[in-house]
């Protein structure tokens, strides 16, 4: 299996600007989601990001950083042009890890394009793992998903689904078959193009969640539980401090 991982990096984070700069254990946050990639197995690992800070830095610990334009909306339309410009052909297999994911595993990035491999009527591929919490469940920041007989995603959203019709709010019952998603993503190029092109579409307006577009207009998505379940990603700067205290400690 032959895939590569395109890491999308932009400076301007709401939450927490620079945050691909800034410092854990020494090394900038982009440097360790660089290095879990390189771990996968892929056949090449690039940074796309519309800014020159960021590249510059790339270069410093051997990572190709390819310039992109700042305005894209989302880092799947960072993905497709970085397809276009290397002129990837469309069934080829590109992970999309987030910038922001100093903890992800190297296995989990290495599963996600072997699942979309396995599926040639998929489009994209991602992960899920079990919630494990009430709080989990009803949390609108994490987001739930449901899965079909046949391994592909049938919705994602912010609430709490599937719903145990007559269970209380508060039975450990409602956590039977919730799976949270995770925000991995396997692309065939070609599906990846389509994507990008496309217009957002209503559902995806009402929950805000990209994926739900490929959904919307026919993309299957296979789905697969994750094999590791990775440590937090970075939005905020209490996001960061306990990753420093993560990675500072393995």
């Amino acid at each position: 299996m032959s895939f590569r991982v395109v890491i999308p990096a932009r400076y301007a984070s709401v939450r927490l600007p620079g945050k691909a700069l800034r410092l854990v254990a020494g090394r900038p946050l982009i440097e360790h989601v660089y290095r879990r990639a390189a771990e996968s197995g892929a056949s090449e690992v690039l940074v796309a990001t519309d800014d020159e800070r960021i590249a510059t830095a790339c270069q410093r610990f051997g990572a190709h950083a390819v310039m992109t334009s700042d305005a894209h909306p989302s880092g799947t339309d960072r993905l497709a042009e970085v397809a276009r410009v290397r002129g990837w052909a469309d069934g080829e297999l590109i992970v999309n890890v987030q910038g922001d994911e100093p903890l992800v595993p190297a296995a989990n990035i290495a599963q996600v394009a072997a699942l979309l491999e396995a599926d040639p009527g998929a489009a994209l591929a991602t992960l899920a793992t079990p919630v494990h919490s009430l709080a989990e469940l009803d949390d609108p920041n994490a987001v739930k998903v449901v899965v079909g007989a046949g391994g592909r995603a049938l919705y994602f959203s912010r609430a709490p689904i599937p719903w145990h019709r007559g269970l209380a709010r508060e039975a450990p019952g409602r956590l039977a078959g919730a799976l949270r998603h995770l925000g991995l993503y396997a692309y065939r190029v070609g599906a990846l193009k389509r994507l990008a092109a496309l217009a957002p579409t209503p559902l995806e307006g009402i929950e805000r969640l990209e994926q739900l577009r490929a959904l919307e207009q026919g993309l299957p998505i296979a789905l697969g539980i994750a094999r590791e379940v990775p440590g937090p990603g970075v939005d905020t700067e209490a996001d960061l401090e306990a990753v420093r205290r993560l990675i500072e400690r393995a």
